[in-house]
């Protein structure tokens, strides 16, 4: 184990709250994903038509599709003309961030343009509605534990989510919401062009790995994602808030183990 992998270990239990007990039972190791569960690699097959993408490896042909809104090619550009790119695509005119009614702000995400590591939720809550900024709240104060037990600072990463507009009542997004905001998204992957992608619960997962399966089947399985020629690989895990209602050592656990693999496969990245 490297000294920043040790380090992050010894402040998994302030940040996290995953004992030392729970991550040498059953730690990931620095090389390797997840372990593999045949049986969802099967249920994914059959609801997306196309393998799986298990224990570190990533697909040739990603399942979901989506239409280009127009923004420029980014790839290989400086970070100032990301900007530009994301600018230019949060004053389009979104078809649910006009029509839900009741929303405050359009959340829209944040973080580094370049960034490598990016997180992706479901839609803003009443927090995030207020300030107009992704994750703030308690799930985001979560969150920002999450990012710093990998060893990062919430400004090295970026983060959106779904919907650009909080749902009313705070309710699950609605498929047709999901479907009119879902463009908007890819084109921020696109964008940001990250080396790794988190989902953060169901709705953000079953959209990139377009499935059905819960989050309960998904988490800790590499999938993958395409949009605009590229293939990025997709971590699915548990929302924050489903952490805070559940906080157990076994949910703790499972967390961490997803965040571990995510941190390898940087790893590895970056060593190439």
């Amino acid at each position: 184990m490297s000294i920043r992998h040790a380090r992050q270990a010894v402040r998994t239990d302030e940040l996290l709250g995953v004992s030392e007990t729970l991550l040498r039972r059953s730690a990931v190791s620095e090389t390797a994903g997840p372990k593999a569960h045949p049986e969802v690699e099967r249920e994914i097959a059959a609801q997306t038509g196309t393998p799986a993408t298990v224990a570190g490896t990533t697909s040739s042909d990603a399942p979901t599709s989506v239409s280009n809104i127009g923004i420029p090619d980014v790839n290989g550009r400086t970070a100032t003309e990301r900007m530009d790119a994301l600018r230019e695509l949060h004053v389009s005119t979104c078809p649910h961030c006009t029509s839900v009614g009741d929303e405050v702000n359009i959340v829209f995400g944040e973080g580094a343009v370049d960034a490598r590591l990016m997180f992706i939720g479901e839609a803003p809550g009443a927090e995030e509605d207020r300030t107009g900024r992704p994750f703030v709240g308690r799930s985001g104060q979560k969150l920002d534990q999450m990012i710093q037990a990998m060893g990062f600072a919430r400004e090295d990463v970026y983060i959106a989510n779904v919907l650009k507009s909080r749902p009313p009542s705070n309710r699950t997004p609605l498929e047709h919401e999901i479907d009119a905001c879902s463009p908007f998204l890819a084109e921020q992957v696109r964008i940001i062009d990250p080396t790794v992608i988190v989902t953060l619960g169901g709705p953000a997962s079953k959209l990139l790995l377009g499935t059905e399966l819960g989050i309960t089947r998904l988490r800790g399985i590499w999938g993958s994602f395409q949009v605009g020629g590229q293939t990025y690989p997709v971590m699915p895990t548990f929302h924050p808030a489903y952490l805070l209602r559940n906080y157990t050592a076994e949910v703790r656990g499972q967390v961490w183990n997803d965040l571990q693999a995510v941190m390898a496969r940087l790893g590895e990245s970056a060593s190439e």
